[in-house]
């Protein structure tokens, strides 16, 4: 074709057009594109990822990397692999920036698509862990400093518990602790692995928890770091639940609690004025009302129990030698009655089909004797350990993607860890590849999505989440293989805003980005008290959100752009599924924000 003038001009016509067309298509994608970002920030040496997605696929190039207040592009890079569908998006990237170390306040940017602002810095993660022990201090029950009242002072009267030589009803002295979640039912199991986190906690990195409270809870020092008291909390009502060396309990009331929602205080929902009933192990089924459990021991619990006394005896040893020495001597008779019936204790619930249906022990024991090991140096209970470990070498949700509600508690092996310090040669090497091989079954499905996300939409997944990232940072402690921090590090993220909604899953954490407004508290619902650090229990899958009991969203959803077919979240106080705060769950967070604080000040120095 001759290249006329007129010729030229239509060219130019068409260009323009298509070009247009493009213009109109790219502006339109970005109005339905995000980029999700650890609201927290990041490290200067750390793994710095983002997650892009879209609803609607567009040709992307390069991602920027802003300086907040110079507005210049201060690093740039191609867009690789697109990973496709996941939840709400169509279209999927992981944007890596690490190679950039320089402090500050950025954000990131794909043509007029932009992330929120968020720090580069070692001091991201300074006081979290201690903010989110606020919310522990929240569930205490008798004296409750946050209240400054007292709760359930009257608890509690032993129920059917004739086969283990006490009349029935008979009173006990079984108050303390905290209340499990936004009822205020309490659980041994769940306040045994709390108070063994919050413990650990502090063992492993105890330059990063401040004394700003008293042992009450009130704001004072006391020559005691504030997370010590806390677990001296829990340790205080364990040892009330273990009264004796052939007497354990495993649980204060039952789902009468949900009678309504309230502010914590005296309830008379079971027939004894204010006393609420108390639970207690002998290793056989339970069913009260229509509802049977299927406990088959005593060993789950108890050797829960066995494990805190034992860390707790060992950290008090210095400043209270009674204190540990009683400790240590429940440490014992808690490993015996472990012993008494091998197998598991679940608990019990009389209306709703709903309960902690833990299914596994010998990860319980294995911790416990691998705890008994280092106190005692007796071969007994190293040879015990081990045998308990290769009984269950990987926690079972991760190879099988799926698991019933605490079927497979904690959710993460912890006796792995404690075991694998203490070990040499070949049998470390046995015990630090149950990690790795379940690392790897979870990476399988992660690397398929951008937000490398291998954990399973079951009810709390976030502490799943949370657990399964402490396990990737002990697998590294343990081996100094770094091939999974990548992973690690999009666990941690997804937690504090690299989700689809773009949501932290803490409350008030941090204060000024996207965090819960409206969970299924009683705190916030009824007195709009905050619950500051309180870990939600995070997204569920759709097919068994549809399916669960009494929930009915409040509010217009400000997430439902996010929501699909695959798993929702929802900041709804009607929603009890996603967004109820638990104490265990933010028992393990505090001990996985405590890490990355530590990980931060061992950071080297970065010139710029």
């Amino acid at each position: 074709m001759k290249l006329t003038t007129q010729n030229l001009l239509h060219l130019q016509r068409v260009f323009m057009l298509v070009f247009a067309c493009f213009v109109f298509n790219f502006a339109k994608a970005q109005e339905q594109a995000w980029i999700r970002v650890n609201q927290l920030g990041y490290t200067p040496a750390g793994i710095k990822v983002a997650v892009f997605g879209a609803k609607e696929k567009a040709d992307y190039t390069r991602f920027e990397l802003i300086d907040a207040k110079t507005q210049k592009s201060v690093f740039s890079n191609i867009i690789g692999k697109d990973f496709g569908t996941y939840g709400p998006f169509v279209q999927s990237f992981r944007f890596d920036f690490s190679a950039y170390r320089d402090t500050g306040s950025y954000y990131l940017r794909v043509g007029k698509v932009k992330s929120p602002v968020f720090k580069i810095g070692k001091d991201v993660y300074k006081g979290a862990a201690d903010f989110a022990l606020r919310y522990m201090r929240q569930q205490r029950t008798l004296f409750n400093p946050y209240l400054k009242d007292s709760c359930h002072t009257h608890d509690g009267f032993v129920l059917h518990a004739n086969k283990v030589g006490i009349a029935d009803s008979s009173r006990i002295d079984a108050g303390g602790g905290w209340h499990d979640a936004s009822d205020y039912l309490q659980y041994s199991t769940t306040s045994a692995n709390a108070t063994y986190h919050l413990l650990a906690a502090y063992r492993d990195f105890p330059k990063v928890f401040g004394d700003q409270k008293q042992a009450n809870g009130l704001d004072g020092q006391n020559g005691r770091a504030d997370v010590l008291d806390e677990a001296k909390w829990g340790l205080d009502w364990l040892l009330k639940m273990h009264p004796a060396p052939n007497l354990m309990f495993n649980q204060i009331a039952d789902d009468r609690d949900h009678t309504n929602m309230r502010m914590p205080g005296e309830d008379p929902f079971y027939g004894r004025g204010f006393e609420r009933p108390v639970y207690f192990i002998n290793g056989e089924p339970q069913q009260r009302g229509k509802f049977m459990n299927n406990t088959t021991g005593t060993s789950s619990t108890a050797a829960k129990f066995s494990s805190a006394f034992h860390l707790g005896s060992s950290l008090f040893r210095n400043d209270d030698i009674k204190y540990a020495k009683t400790l240590a001597k429940k440490a014992k008779t808690a490993y015996n009655f472990a012993l008494i019936k091998p197998g598991v204790t679940q608990t019990v619930s009389v209306k709703s089909p709903y309960i902690y249906a833990e299914d596994n022990w010998v990860d319980d024991m294995e911790l416990a004797g691998a705890m008994f090991y280092g106190a005692t140096n007796k071969k007994r209970f190293l040879n015990e350990s081990i045998a308990y470990a290769r009984q269950e070498k990987i926690t079972p949700w991760m190879e099988t993607d799926t698991a019933a509600h605490y079927q497979w508690y904690p959710f993460i092996n912890l006796g792995h860890y404690e075991l694998g310090k203490q070990l040499k040669g070949n049998d470390r090497e046995e015990i630090v590849s149950y990690y790795k091989s379940g690392i790897a079954s979870v990476f399988e499905r992660a690397k398929t999505n951008a937000f490398y996300r291998g954990v399973p939409f079951i009810w709390c997944s976030n502490n799943l989440t949370v657990s399964f990232a402490i396990q990737c940072l002990w697998y590294k402690e343990l081996t100094q293989d770094t091939q999974y921090d990548e992973l690690a590090q999009a666990n941690i993220d997804w937690i504090f805003g690299t989700n689809p909604w773009g949501t932290s899953m803490v409350y008030g954490l941090p204060s000024w980005g996207d965090t819960p407004v409206n969970p299924h508290s009683a705190f916030t619902h009824l007195k709009n008290f905050p619950i500051d650090g309180g870990l939600v229990d995070g997204p569920i899958m759709t097919s068994t959100y549809r399916n669960l009991i009494g929930i009915k969203l409040l509010n217009e959803d400000p997430y439902a752009a996010f929501q699909s077919d695959l798993v929702v979240y929802h900041d709804d106080y009607g929603d009890y599924s996603t967004n109820e705060p638990t104490m265990d769950g933010t028992a393990s967070l505090i001990y996985l924000l405590a890490s990355q604080e530590q990980k931060a000040l061992e950071e080297p120095q970065i010139k710029k």
